[in-house]
């Protein structure tokens, strides 16, 4: 066995469980009943998980923290424990201190547990809430710890009283129910499954019983020591309720033991058949581990369905129980919505399959030279002129196209992989900020290059945070202004023009741009006479140190650290777009390439240079006709007034230009420009390559690539280029409109 592989699937799998385990938390706030025992039930199956891997490795104060916090949540799903905002906070504190604790012994700097935590998870267990902590320190970090407070002495234990929810219904069963899923190591310390079955038969009448296989790997897989079965059981007995639990005191730890007595809320019953481990399909069967139904109960409904069905009055069998009077409606309902789970779920097994992402980039790279190669083949097929051998070079080229973009496909990811992380953020924010604050995440299913994503994560904190402590207003001055007392923060993601936009948007304030103006003037940043656009006054906030506010707290700054932010945006070859309204809210939008590897390009020449233009961003190509204004550089495309760039003077290329000239017109986002070329080659596959460090000031460029004759093209900064294009038009339009106001004050 690879020890360090299953250790690095361990840190994996933890990390996905603990993300799992804080989104159920933030979701029991608004959760309804039914959702709340599906969220606390995905927490214990978490912390359960957790400790149980842990213990593989021997990481012993893993296991015994997160112990504690499965027997809290044991509590909680037995109802014997409320959900309550401390015991939520709580939780939160100790998903933080398990990351914590699995970050130590992954970095070999073992820890212990956080003793006042501990504490406060026994009083829980001993069913002894500790006092409601003190508020925590506004949060620096993207998951921050509260300090928990210290203890008081703890009250005395008080019984817990379980009330029937308005409308619940009994069964009608006079027998005990109880599920079984013994532990799977339970033979390996030296129980008998069996042995508690017949020990339980003293305290009464096992009625019927069903032992469940579904657990049972292939033969070849079997550990004959480990345990693969469960029992659902209908149980006669007058005992009362501590004796029947007592018998499976030994096993308790490592096992699910459900008991439902006699006459149990329907709502019980639904409960057992949401939870249940196996992936059983069918209704009938679903309703007898749910212990809805007993095992010879459902054998006559069967036939009496069979009868019906040959008379000519078929019905569904859930109808038929309903009508028979055998299970409630809502049991019923409870397990076709649990067989339509089980049936999508089986259909998602064994589709996935963790790789990592080292050689997920080492096949992007390979593929890269396949394309470099292929081009190369084909542009020798093609002066060869022998015709079979350029049509079998046609179809592997497509053959490596289609596997150039299988294998970008599987470094995308969703964006939601970063979104998930602040529901949170937003929640402890709020909260220290004692602001009323909802987040709105759309499009999180939008698809980017992995290696993008994982460099977003502290940009957008950065950006959030500005939201929540500068952009949505205190409640006082919410309802001043006639809003709402909430103020909504969104997150937003979709694909534009060959990119993918991700807008971070709030409902606050908004900025003013007078203000921005004015202390930009201070600051010397700017000219006081000069004409800006509204987008210019707003890209000011991202210069270093510039801010409008006038205390910065130690959450963020509107402004503090945008410049960082931008910086991070622009070496992901991105653009920011800010768009604010005083008073309405604020929008800054992110314009990301949707990867930068391998891309679809076209290749034009100016002299004896080639270039190369993302194929997303390219939208026609056309004569430069003699209606083109040569002097104020611009070009009436069908009644547009469309600025454009001669390539030859960004970037002084000397040799002489041809008689008939190109133009390509680019778009990204919502401006567009054209693109002075010599000639149109046409389109290729472009493998993005870094620029050296000689090219790096040089703006318009954004990497390089290798044609198929083995020459180096430059590929094209469309984005800055086009910014270039419109901000040369805006000068020229500023500067005509200045010379008639000042012919016009003469």
């Amino acid at each position: 066995m690879n020890f360090e592989e299953a250790e690095r699937v361990f840190y994996s799998e933890s990390e996905e469980m603990l993300a799992a385990m804080e989104a159920s938390l933030l979701a029991l706030e608004q959760a309804g009943e039914d959702e709340r025992t599906e969220h606390v039930n995905a927490m214990f199956r978490a912390a359960h998980t957790i400790k149980g891997s842990a213990g593989l490795f021997d990481f012993g104060n893993v296991v015994a923290f997160t112990h504690l916090v499965e027997s809290v949540l044991g509590r909680v799903r037995d109802r014997e424990l409320n959900f309550d905002e401390d015991l939520i906070q709580l939780m939160l504190a100790c998903r933080d201190h398990i990351a914590v604790l699995l970050d130590s012994v992954r970095l070999k700097t073992p820890r212990a547990p956080d003793p006042e935590l501990e504490a406060r998870l026994h009083a829980y267990r001993r069913g002894q809430p500790p006092p409601k902590p003190a508020p925590a320190p506004p949060p620096l970090l993207v998951e921050p710890t509260p300090v928990p407070p210290s203890l008081s002495p703890p009250s005395p234990e008080r019984p817990v009283v379980e009330v029937a929810e308005p409308g619940g219904h009994m069964v009608s069963s006079e027998h005990w129910h109880l599920s079984l899923r013994f532990g799977r190591d339970v033979l390996r310390n030296g129980m008998d499954p069996l042995s508690f079955l017949r020990y339980l038969s003293t305290l009464g009448r096992i009625v019927y019983l069903t032992t469940l296989y579904d657990a049972l790997p292939p033969a070849e897989e079997m550990d004959p020591e480990a345990c693969y079965l469960g029992f659902e059981l209908e149980f006669d007995s007058q005992a009362e309720r501590q004796a029947i639990e007592s018998v499976f005191d030994f096993v308790r730890e490592d096992s699910r033991i459900r008991i439902l007595p006699p006459h149990s809320l329907i709502n019980e019953y639904i409960r057992l058949i949401n939870e249940l481990p196996e992936g059983a399909a069918r209704l009938g069967e679903i309703l007898v581990q749910g212990g809805a139904l007993s095992r010879q109960e459902l054998a006559e409904v069967l036939d009496l369905q069979r009868e019906r069905a040959r008379d000519g009055d078929a019905k569904p069998l859930g109808a038929l129980l309903v009508e028979e009077n055998l299970v409630p409606a809502q049991a019923v309902m409870a397990a076709l919505e649990r067989q339509k789970r089980t049936d999508e779920q089986r259909g998602r097994e064994h589709k996935v399959v963790r790789v990592d992402a080292t050689r997920l980039d080492e096949l992007i790279t390979l593929v890269g030279e396949l394309v470099i190669a292929g081009a190369a083949t084909q542009l020798a097929a093609q002066r060869s002129g022998h015709s079979p051998l350029v049509e079998a070079v046609t179809t592997l080229s497509g053959l490596v196209e289609r596997i150039r973009d299988e294998a970008l496909s599987l470094r995308m990811v969703p964006i939601g992989e970063i979104f998930s992380r602040f529901p949170r953020v937003v929640r402890d924010t709020a909260k220290a900020l004692a602001k009323s604050i909802e987040l709105e995440i759309a499009g999180a299913e939008t698809e980017l290059d992995k290696s993008m994503v994982d460099k977003l994560g502290d940009p957008l904190t950065h950006l959030v945070r500005n939201a929540l402590d500068h952009g949505i207003e205190s409640v006082e001055k919410r309802r001043a202004a006639g809003k709402t007392e909430y103020g909504l923060v969104w997150l937003n993601a979709y694909h534009e023009s060959g990119s993918v936009v991700i807008e971070v948007g709030d409902d606050g304030g908004g900025m003013d741009r007078q203000r921005i103006q004015q202390r930009a003037i201070e600051r010397g940043l700017i000219a006081a006479d000069a004409l800006l656009s509204d987008q210019e006054i707003l890209q000011l906030v991202f210069e270093p140190g510039f801010s409008t506010a006038e205390t910065i707290t130690d959450l963020s700054g509107r402004g503090v650290g945008m410049d960082v932010v931008k910086r991070n945006i622009e070496a992901l070859k991105g653009h920011i777009e800010l768009d604010s309204t005083l008073g309405v809210g604020t929008v800054v939008r992110l314009r990301l390439p949707l990867t930068l590897a391998i891309i679809d390009g076209f290749q034009v020449e100016v002299g004896h240079s080639t270039f190369v233009i993302p194929l997303d961003l390219v939208i026609e190509c056309l004569d430069l006709g003699r209606e083109a204004d040569h002097e104020r550089r611009y070009i009436n495309l069908r009644g547009e007034v469309l600025p454009y760039l001669r390539l030859r003077e960004v970037f002084e290329i000397e040799a002489p230009p041809p008689s008939r000239e190109n133009l390509v017109v680019v778009q990204y986002g919502s401006e567009r420009a054209g693109l002075v070329v010599d000639h149109l080659v046409g389109e290729l596959q472009a493998v993005i390559k870094p620029l050296g460090l000689l090219f790096r000031g040089m703006r318009g460029l954004g990497g390089s690539t290798i044609l198929g004759s083995g020459e180096v093209a430059l590929v094209l900064d469309v984005p800055e280029l086009i910014s270039r294009a419109a901000q040369a038009e805006r000068q020229r339009v500023m500067a005509s409109v200045t010379a008639r106001v000042r012919e016009g004050s003469r």
